[in-house]
């Protein structure tokens, strides 16, 4: 079935950014171990079946930063249906394929830049080679939203609910690829199930060791320097590393206990000596926190908990200074490009330290940057042009028949 079948002006509108999403509706904090995010209407009522699936993810392990999530991404998509004034049992393609336009033309409100002297978006910054984001929405989040769609009707179909066909396309070549494929083999070309976009795979963003000493010498205090040295030693992802108590400093080994995104478990990871002699200064100057409290507090006011935001913010300062568009999970692909580089450890190694499921994740940082080998580029432009020459076991009127005259 088209697409394009069934659709009225306001899908039309809405799928040419013409048309505007009812900002009604929100994501709530829920106070039940079960559902701990939940999505309500515009007046304040709970919208029962996101409950029902988000409370299915949250006994199914998932955690509540992924209940988060995909409460986000099913407040966008019912506001797409009330929008058209459709039931969410009555959802077709067509209000896919409404959500997927307005996706691709509505400017995304976390990235408006409201500072005159920022760099404008899509631009290369010419000191790290980084672009910065586009307006709208990215394309992994477009196909992260039709996943959660897909996957909440999907569950809705298991009960007997919902629309008969589920009204986000799926692949079934991709599907029947990914069920008889080893996890040791390389994922096979599949067709994109259709309003899917083309999804770049990223590439590390590792910081030059040039630029990361300026932007280490831009940190003010010893708590961030600190911090700074704890992400570059130990790669540990952001969040993880601020949720760290004093109890999880292993000052002996050298190592500190991270709760680790995904399993929820908590491993350990390693530390340099010189994070730790940062990390010890920071807790001589702010003193050291109650028992089980956050080993990363805030500075002024009463002591609490270093939020991420807050330091996404010293990083941004830093950025502003240096002109730069570093953020703080550059610093994880750094740590892991330094280690994977290293020849005295080996690729099993840094798989562990950097606690990845998969090899060929790790195998990333091993490829070699453009910028990595400026130096190289700049000698070999430098070298005179070798002029070809003959072995003098060919006869030249042979080599003028065939290549030419020279």
């Amino acid at each position: 079935m088209s697409s394009f079948h069934g659709m009225s002006s306001v899908h039309r509108d809405l799928m040419d950014g013409c048309g505007r999403l009812p900002s009604v509706g929100a994501v709530v904090k829920g106070s039940r171990p079960s559902l701990p995010w939940f999505v309500v209407d515009a007046a304040g009522r709970e919208v029962e079946p996101v409950s029902r699936y988000l409370r299915d993810l949250a006994l199914g392990d998932a955690s509540a930063l992924t209940g988060r999530s995909y409460g986000y991404d099913l407040l966008r998509w019912f506001r797409v249906l009330w929008a058209v004034d459709v039931g969410w049992e009555q959802a077709t393609e067509a209000e896919t394929t409404a959500m997927v336009g307005w996706l691709r033309t509505a400017p995304n409100p976390q990235r408006r830049r409201t500072r005159l002297d920022s760099i404008p978006a899509g631009v290369v910054n010419p000191k790290t080679g980084k672009t910065t984001l586009l307006d709208g929405y990215a394309p992994r989040t477009i196909a992260h939203a039709l996943t959660v769609v897909h996957g909440f009707y999907a569950f809705h179909q298991h009960y007997g609910r919902g629309p008969v066909i589920n009204p986000v396309p799926e692949s079934r070549d991709r599907r029947a690829r990914m069920a008889h494929r080893s996890p040791l083999e390389a994922p096979a070309p599949a067709r994109r199930a259709r309003l899917r976009p083309k999804v770049r795979e990223r590439q590390p963003r590792a910081i030059p060791d040039r630029l990361w000493d300026e932007l280490f010498a831009q940190m003010r205090c010893d708590r961030d320097r600190a911090l700074l040295a704890c992400y570059v030693s130990s790669g540990a992802r952001a969040s993880e590393l601020l949720g760290v108590r004093l109890e999880d400093v292993d000052w002996s080994a050298g190592r500190l206990w991270v709760i680790t995104k995904g399993t929820g478990q908590r491993d350990p990871v390693p530390a340099s000596p010189q994070a730790f002699a940062y990390t010890a200064a920071y807790l001589d100057q702010a003193g050291l926190p109650e028992p089980g409290g956050p080993l990363w507090r805030t500075r002024r006011g009463d002591p609490r908990p270093l939020t991420y935001w807050a330091m996404r913010r010293v990083l941004q300062r830093a950025n502003s200074v240096l002109g730069t568009n570093y953020t703080l999970h550059d610093t994880r692909h750094t740590a892991a490009t330094r280690m994977a580089r290293d020849p005295s450890l080996t690729l099993v190694e840094v798989q562990t330290i950097l606690r990845h499921a998969h090899l060929s994740t790790t195998a990333r940082y091993t490829a070699v940057g453009l910028e990595d080998l400026m130096d190289k580029l700049a000698e070999h432009y430098q070298r005179p042009r070798q002029e070809v020459r003959w072995s003098q076991t060919y006869d030249p009127a042979d080599v003028e028949a065939v290549f030419g005259a020279r």
